[in-house]
């Protein structure tokens, strides 16, 4: 990275530190290009820490003809569960069969996870089949007139580390990653760009060769903001919202729920004691800044529930509740549910690159990001090779370098000998930073032989060691970024531990400064 006083010339200056731009930075740094990255906020605060956590190729998007979005996505759904197996993980989805009017056919759901089974090559995730929920432990939680169904595969993934992990590898191969910080005034000039980056008590010019827009739910309006541009973009805006409560069901696999008004909505286990149901689908024209599952929402996906389960959910029992805004693609789509969920590139060569990303979903980061540094590599003079379909994400390479193995399948006796190395962790911290970091546990854990050598417990589970890590290596700043995106320990804690956290980060760390 060459830099001045007071300025950093790049390669890529890539806006937005959701999935998608920190994917672009981290296959940019990995190709050779010199890459900075800036976000307004916490890398992942918004769309992309509030999905519904699934690596999927989307079942339903098949009955919208989407064939080649959902093969693109089942191709990825392996690939990223390769790249990192500690946040993410194989999940078996059960759906049961809806008997009553309104609901799809069983011939219709056969024929599609027929076609869902073929439509891209499974090396591990086994195939769909039908489903006896007399006797099957996943027909235990539901009504009794749900007597029969079926069983897919997908993925699970923990969205907010994915991003996290994404940054931090692009950070790694030489890319800067500046979080909380503006990028303001970009103009555009023949061979470059130049910017003010603004992280509130410094500010720093920027030249950069090319530009990225991934600005998510902002793209558009960051683009309109700019004179020299044509303006006018597209994004439909939709809010998907998700539900959290006390644990419905105690087996490892998740449902997947139709509702008459054809809407597909996921019930998940998640964080080991919580029920997570979602999603909605709601064209959104507020600011993305504010968004939050409204009163509404929460009943709907209550009742939706209800027509599942035998226990019944109300609004008193969520626990949490959450929203983000999926900036999709317009198109013709008259709901919102049927909204395409593809990505769109649009690139521009009239000065200096300009390259915005449009629409996507995190099952299909990787390629999105493959597709957009193919094509700045060339516009800057400097192609090279596309590297990360093969490649771990950091912590993944869980089984060390064999060709045929990449951890999916061997990541449970992984942690077994991470036990057996580290006999003083209580079992379930193990399982956590087994989970969270994976084989960097070794670096959170250096030098350290006992409990007592990890600092002092802030709150309940979280030591001193810890937080110092998520500081140094993962840009944590406050006690959200660490209770909410970086874990889930905020679901697990007392009222007041955010404070406390904060309080004592305040108390240890230095003002951050570029």
């Amino acid at each position: 990275m060459d830099s001045t006083q007071g300025r950093i010339d790049c390669d890529v200056l890539v806006v937005g530190g959701g999935i998608n731009g920190a994917a672009i930075a981290r296959d940019a740094a990995g190709r050779g290009l010199r890459v900075v990255l800036c976000e307004k906020d916490d890398l992942a605060q918004h769309t992309s820490s509030a999905s519904s956590k699934l690596i999927h190729g989307g079942l339903r998007y098949l009955e919208h003809y989407q064939f080649g979005l959902v093969r693109k996505a089942l191709v990825e759904r392996e690939v990223l569960l390769r790249s990192a197996p500690h946040i993410m993980r194989p999940l078996r989805f059960v759906m049961p069969h809806d008997e009553s009017g309104g609901a799809r056919p069983a011939w219709l759901i056969r024929a599609g996870l027929f076609l869902y089974d073929r439509l891209a090559r499974r090396e591990f995730l086994p195939g769909s089949h039908a489903l006896d929920l007399r006797s099957h432990p996943a027909g235990a939680p539901l009504q009794a007139r749900y007597a029969r169904g079926f069983m897919y595969s997908d993925g699970w993934v923990d969205d907010a580390r994915l991003v996290v992990l994404n940054a931090l590898d692009a950070c790694e191969r030489g890319a800067t990653i500046l979080t909380r910080t503006r990028c303001l005034a970009p103009q555009r000039h023949a061979t470059h760009w130049s910017a003010t980056l603004d992280g509130g008590d410094s500010q720093l010019r920027v030249h950069a060769r090319c530009l990225v827009n991934a600005a998510g739910p902002w793209a558009a309006r960051f683009l309109d903001a700019m004179p020299d541009l044509p303006g006018g973009r597209a994004l439909r805006l939709i809010k998907g919202s998700h539900i959290l409560v006390p644990r419905l069901f105690e087996h490892p696999h998740a449902y997947i729920f139709q509702h008459p008004d054809g809407r597909i909505v996921f019930a998940l286990p998640y964080e080991g004691a919580f029920t997570l149901i979602g999603t909605t689908d709601v064209d959104y024209q507020g600011d993305p800044d504010k968004v939050a599952a409204s009163p509404e929402e929460v009943a709907y996906l209550c009742q939706l529930a209800n027509r599942y389960f035998v226990r019944a959910v109300t609004p008193s029992d969520v626990v949490w509740s959450y929203a983000g805004v999926r900036p999709l693609v317009e198109d013709a789509a008259a709901s919102a549910q049927a909204a395409t969920r593809d990505f769109r590139l649009e690139t521009s060569t009239a000065g200096a690159p300009l390259l915005s990303v449009f629409g996507g979903k995190i099952t299909t980061c990787r390629k999105l990001a493959e597709q957009a540094v193919d094509w700045i590599g060339p516009a800057l003079g400097k192609p090279a090779p596309a590297w990360t379909a093969g490649a771990c994400l950091p912590g993944g390479d869980v089984a060390g370098q064999r060709p045929d193995k990449r951890g999916v399948l061997e990541f449970g006796a992984w942690t077994a000998a991470q036990a057996a190395r580290y006999p003083w962790l209580p079992p379930q911290l193990l399982q956590r930073y087994a989970r969270a970091y994976g084989t960097r546990i070794d670096t959170l854990l250096a030098r350290r032989d006992k409990l007592a050598d990890l600092g002092q417990e802030v709150v309940p589970g979280l030591y001193a060691a810890e937080i110092a890590y998520l500081v140094t290596h993962e840009w944590a700043r406050c006690a959200a970024d660490i209770l909410w995106r970086r874990s889930k320990l905020g679901l697990h804690v007392a009222p007041g531990s955010a404070s406390r956290l904060d309080e004592w980060l305040v108390a240890r760390q230095p003002a951050p400064a570029f």
